[in-house]
């Protein structure tokens, strides 16, 4: 028996570095970052059992085998959707400055989607602003409302925006909700789903957490996206889920979440309106491409706007490289605002570089974040940084969640992306990028205000924090490539 349970024991040492020595095969010969890769190798190696089994549930992208086939069967379709646009009289090359020339062109090559110009633009920048507009375009809908988001929360205003559907839905407007099963949890635990189906709204859940679908499908995959498209010409998108601030998350100790949305009305509607179908098709395989834009005219005030969705599905990438393709062509000032700040390697190294070279290079975090993990990396990235003089400031008034790139005060990125890594290759995202000084403008005055009630972070006072700090950031820098 002895010898038996030693042969077993063998057998099973044996077997288990046979998988473990296959992961690792598989993460290299994956070729992503070597970050990424060195991370998992870390994870697998010096937890065991764990560490394996980690990588089968988060390490690839895995979207399920259903999502997946639906979505290569959808790229000929949308893709010929799109293709059209390049022959509307919003799409004019000859109008963009040469920085929205470099990006159009990245998105050509990588989306086939062109920047379309005779957009009006509209900055929101407070709950109750946010909201009330909503609110108001929904009440004077007339045939269809789509919408989706991370996360709905109940409570406060977030309740009369659900009112103003059921009402837009008994007067025969056709509205089709989604969202994240995950973030939006709460809304589907409360009554507001089964109010809205009698009504005859259709309420769907994405990517459905449960056990089992968890060994078909990667759990952390989400959608990220926040759109609001009514009648296929007002659209709405940024960094503000379907929440009221002071109804959600009062309990975490960070204060009021600190968001901005972007009223639309243009050519580019109808695109961001077809990301969402997109969207809906992977879930339910069911079609709603929407009719093509009118034919435009540029005004004093219009914006020439480049959509930029990502996820799986769609390149890889694409918004990583917008990003680094904007800080490149920065000549004298950056503005950042981010709640989650991981960068890649690749991101960092922009920044350092272009702050070397003379470019006053400003990042804006909250100060109190609700996730602790990325409060410790983040802060293992400020050394590097504070070192080549970029300005970190730390905003005091809630946690400042809006999601923003302002280059030289004339060109802005403005959406759902975070700056880490799970909103940069994994997630479901959803960016604008906008040629127009005018609305830049607008965006730098709010910054301005977010800088004005923020505390930059002295690089003497940052090297003079405790030594056991310096040892926790380090600790979550080695796995910052995974958050």
């Amino acid at each position: 028996m002895d010898q038996l349970t030693q042969i077993i024991a063998v057998l099973g040492v044996f077997l288990y570095w046979l998988i473990l020595g296959a992961v690792a095969t598989r993460i290299v010969i994956k070729r992503r970052s070597i970050g990424v890769s060195f991370s998992w190798l870390l994870i697998i190696y010096f937890l065991p059992f764990v560490g394996v089994f980690a990588y089968m549930l988060f390490g690839e992208l895995h979207l399920g085998k259903a999502r997946s086939s639906r979505s290569k069967a959808m790229y000929e379709p949308y893709g010929k959707w799109f293709s059209t646009l390049y022959s509307h009289n919003s799409h004019q090359p000859d109008k963009q400055s040469d920085y929205a020339a470099s990006i159009s062109k990245l998105c050509d090559s990588q989306l086939n989607i062109p920047s379309l110009t005779s957009n009006e633009l509209e900055l929101q920048h407070t709950p109750e602003q946010i909201l009330h507009a909503i609110i108001n375009d929904i009440n004077h809908a007339k045939t269809t409302i789509n919408m989706e988001f991370y996360i709905w929360h109940p409570g406060g205003l977030a309740d009369e925006v659900a009112k103003a559907l059921i009402s837009a839905a008994n007067r025969g407007v056709k509205v089709n909700l989604l969202l994240d099963a995950a973030g939006s949890r709460q809304f589907f635990k409360s009554e507001w789903p089964k109010a809205m189906k009698k009504s005859d709204i259709n309420v769907v859940q994405a990517l459905i957490v449960s056990p089992i679908r968890m060994f078909f499908r990667r759990m952390d995959l989400r959608l990220h996206r926040k759109i609001v498209v009514i009648d296929n010409h007002i659209g709405y998108t940024g960094s503000m889920n379907l929440v009221d601030p002071k109804y959600f998350k009062q309990g975490d100790g960070v204060g009021e979440w600190i968001d901005m949305m972007v009223r639309i009305t243009g050519p580019v509607v109808p695109v961001i309106n077809t990301v969402s179908a997109w969207d809906w098709e992977v879930e339910t395989n069911e079609r709603l491409l929407p009719a093509f834009p009118d034919k435009a005219q540029c005004t004093d005030t219009s914006s020439l706007v480049q959509a930029i969705p990502s996820g799986p599905g769609m390149p890889e990438e694409v918004i990583h490289q917008v990003l680094l393709q904007s800080l490149y062509q920065a000549q004298k000032k950056i503005v950042i605002t981010t709640p989650y700040f991981v960068p890649s390697e690749q991101l960092l190294d922009a920044l350092v570089t272009a702050s070397l070279r003379g470019v006053e290079v400003n990042i804006i975090i909250p100060r109190r974040n609700d996730s602790t993990m990325v409060k410790w990396a983040s802060s293992s990235f400020f050394s590097e940084l504070l070192a080549a003089n970029v300005n970190i400031y730390q905003f005091n008034d809630g946690l400042l969640h809006t999601k923003s790139v302002l280059i030289d005060d004339e060109h802005c990125l403005i959406g759902t992306v975070n700056m880490d890594m799970r909103s940069l290759w994994l997630n479901f995202e959803l960016t604008l990028a906008v040629d127009d000084i005018k609305f830049a403008t607008k965006l730098k005055g709010l910054l301005q205000t977010y800088m004005d009630n923020s505390d930059r972070l002295s690089h003497d006072e940052w090297q003079k924090r405790p030594m056991y700090r310096r040892v926790i950031e380090q600790v979550f820098y080695l796995f910052s490539p995974l958050l």
